[in-house]
């Protein structure tokens, strides 16, 4: 079943009952208006507003059904992401899988994820640009186990400095120019949507295959995330170019972000067929399990 996202932008009170979230949505009249949606439909879960109370009896519902919990700062972007701790019934098994993958096994699942990111890239430039980049599709066969040229560095810094070659002064940065903040808020929702999916097929998304940051909790969330990103870079192409001639970027609208929401739903294609983000998240990460378990020899990504 397709799992929803759910994003609370006005204060509001959640609360359990019967397996259904409670919603009671304070109106600007001081009155209250309440809807429920039942627990086991949802995927993610965003709250983006600091007069948002929740019981704690709505996260343990929450994480119980492997539901992502994303809370945003007070610039209204993603700062946290809360995932359960059992997320599969044979975890321990899988993780000692995990922690015990090769140094070769773990370098060319980095090569074929590196591989089927900038393949991705070039199909969504060349799209969103109309023009042919061959230099693209030459470095994808040039990426060698372990990316050990960075390949993936040298195709990134060709991609963004054509994809956004009209807009003056633009570099990909997390605190760069728009559409910089629309890229950052989008991926975020991806990053809970694939760590989701790793808890879900019994993995520790701290464990990377290439990230090992100590800081950073989802080294494997953002290994795994790196060949779906071209489909949020797609998505935001087409934003940037609709609402800069109308609006300032530099602050994400509701109807901005209702676009982003969206990301779990965009259709991807895998081994031939089309699946909703979310459930071939699920998919690549339970492909994921397999190669470290010497059941595959490759990880399952979405090609464009």
């Amino acid at each position: 079943m397709i799992k929803k996202t759910l994003y609370f932008g006005n204060p509001a009170r959640l609360s359990l009952r019967l397996q259904q979230l409670v919603i009671k949505r304070l109106l600007p009249d001081g009155g209250e208006d309440t809807v429920t949606r039942p627990i086991e439909d949802l995927g993610v879960v965003i709250i983006d507003n600091p007069q948002i109370t929740f019981t704690s009896g709505v996260v343990d519902a929450l994480l119980a059904n492997n539901c992502a919990l994303v809370t945003c700062d007070g610039k209204h972007m993603p700062a946290g992401l809360l995932l359960p701790l059992n997320g599969n019934t044979i975890q321990n098994e899988r993780f000692r899988k995990q922690i015990s993958a090769s140094v070769p096994l773990l370098k060319q699942l980095w090569q074929q994820t590196v591989k089927c990111k900038i393949k991705n890239q070039a199909v969504i430039l060349e799209a969103c640009l109309g023009e042919k980049h061959p230099c693209m599709h030459r470095w994808v066969d040039d990426v060698k186990s372990g990316d050990s040229e960075n390949m993936e560095a040298r195709a990134a810094a060709y991609y963004w400095k054509c994809m956004y070659a009209a807009v003056e002064g633009f570099t990909r940065g997390r605190d760069g120019l728009p559409p910089n903040n629309l890229l950052n808020y989008g991926y975020a929702i991806l990053r809970a949507v694939i760590a989701r999916s790793l808890v879900g097929s019994g993995l520790l998304p701290t464990l990377g295959i290439h990230h090992h940051n100590r800081y950073n909790a989802f080294c494997l969330a953002d290994d795994v995330m790196e060949p779906y990103r071209p489909y949020v870079d797609r998505l935001v192409f087409d934003m940037y170019h609709r609402y800069a001639p109308l609006d300032d970027l530099d602050d994400i609208t509701k109807e901005m972000k209702a676009e982003l929401l969206a990301i779990p739903m965009i259709d991807v294609t895998m081994g031939g067929k089309t699946h909703p983000l979310m459930v071939a998240a699920d998919l690549t990460t339970s492909s994921l399990y397999k190669c470290f378990a010497g059941e595959l020899r490759r990880i399952a990504y979405p090609l464009v």
